[in-house]
């Protein structure tokens, strides 16, 4: 039985055990950080299945389902704040409604110039300082806490706090639960005094929207699922995508083949962000899902109570899926990647996070077209003991 995640030896290469699994053994036992066992699924096919039928449920404590973290709560699955958002049927499905509105292509073309403006001042400000600099620290980081912070009108300036809140959510054995409580207990409160202060004196944002807004029924939002849906967005909304900024842009620059064929045709910068999101072998724990009732999986005969773990990583490796699934080629397409999930639970933000890669990887590239890393790429450190995968930081040069 392994154990789970199943470590690399390099921050950008898939663990050898991906292919095995996909070929010997597409439903296999794990042990997760908690101590308890779940089956995961590293096929294609396999895991957009799990994804998208309804028969598999977000896991909870409730049922018995498995514990991700090492800690007493079990994780960033089983919490009070994902217990607040609605999970399933029709409840959801307006949750969902009441937001997508913010997510449009429309709505993203209209933050898009801001996005431009942010990037060119904090790259502005990395030249300033000279290299070499950690692209995740100088760019990476603070324009997706700054785009998520002026969705939601909360003060960016406050980036430090969510960022930490946001790891002890994601927390798989890097704290311990008494850290997790106190962090959590001030995320509860920031958040909801911020949506008190919102009913009081809309905005134009998000929340004060989701706040005076109204259904096709004419439902509102209770206060818990309010709170809830910001403190998610802020995290979703700036952990996974500061993350992928780094290693898509260290991806780009480990084969410098990458870089220059985006430096002389730019029109393939869309097709470039979404293999860099198929091509991602380190983009964390994946996703877990709960099986209220017995189902075949690959074969494999599920039953009742059985957590199973979705691998989408691994799974956009599967060559049955991809042709040449182990190299990246920039200009793939079609790409039905499964980095943003499947089904009704796919990533609500995911034109926000498209749009912000996209962004990044244009002003990059007009910017600084002699970028390169400032270390070899065996030195590059992944982030441990936390549910999403990413890079320390990522040293660079011009």
């Amino acid at each position: 039985m392994l154990s789970y995640p199943i470590p690399s030896e390099a921050a950008l290469e898939p663990p050898a055990e991906w292919g095995r699994l996909r070929e010997r053994c597409p439903v296999a036992r794990v042990t997760l950080p908690s101590g308890d066992e779940a089956s995961l699924v590293t096929r294609y096919e396999d895991v957009k299945l799990v994804l998208s039928d309804p028969r598999f449920t977000r896991p909870t404590h409730a049922d018995g389902a498995a514990r991700i973290s090492a800690t007493e709560s079990g994780g960033l699955f089983d919490n009070e704040m994902s217990m607040s958002i609605p999970q399933t049927g029709g409840e959801h499905r307006r949750w969902r409604r009441m937001l997508g509105k913010w997510f449009t292509a429309k709505r993203m073309a209209a933050l898009r110039p801001g996005m431009e403006a942010m990037a060119e001042r904090l790259i502005d400000d990395m030249l300033e300082r000279g290299h070499p600099a950690d692209l995740k620290a100088g760019l990476g980081f603070p324009l997706p806490v700054w785009v998520i912070c002026d969705l939601l009108g909360v003060p960016d300036s406050d980036r430090d706090r969510f960022a930490y809140w946001s790891d002890t959510l994601l927390n798989l054995t890097r704290y311990t639960q008494e850290e997790i409580d106190e962090a959590q207990a001030d995320f509860l409160k920031y958040m909801t005094a911020h949506v008190i202060a919102k009913r009081a004196e809309p905005g134009e944002d998000l929340l004060s929207e989701l706040i005076t807004g109204t259904d096709a029924d004419g439902g509102r939002l209770s206060e818990a699922t309010l709170v809830a849906t910001g403190q998610g967005l802020l995290v979703a909304g700036h952990e996974t995508t500061a993350n992928m900024i780094g290693k898509m842009v260290a991806m780009l620059l480990a084969d410098r083949r990458r870089w220059d064929r985006l430096l002389a045709d730019r029109s393939l910068v869309r097709s470039a962000v979404e293999e860099a999101l198929r091509f991602d072998a380190n983009p964390g724990f994946g996703m877990p899902r709960y099986l209220g009732e017995e189902i075949e999986v690959a074969g494999t005969l599920l039953p009742r109570g059985t957590t199973v773990v979705c691998n989408m990583a691994a799974a956009n490796r599967d060559e049955s899926a991809f042709d040449g699934a182990d190299e990246m080629d920039l200009g793939r397409t079609p790409n039905p990647h499964l980095a943003f999930g499947a089904g009704v639970h796919s990533c609500l933000g995911q034109a926000l996070a498209r749009t912000e890669l996209q962004v990044v990887l244009e002003v990059l590239l007009r910017r600084l077209p002699s970028l390169e890393l400032a270390v070899p790429v065996e030195d590059l450190r992944k982030v441990e003991g936390l549910v999403v995968g990413g890079l320390r930081e990522v040293p660079v040069r011009w």
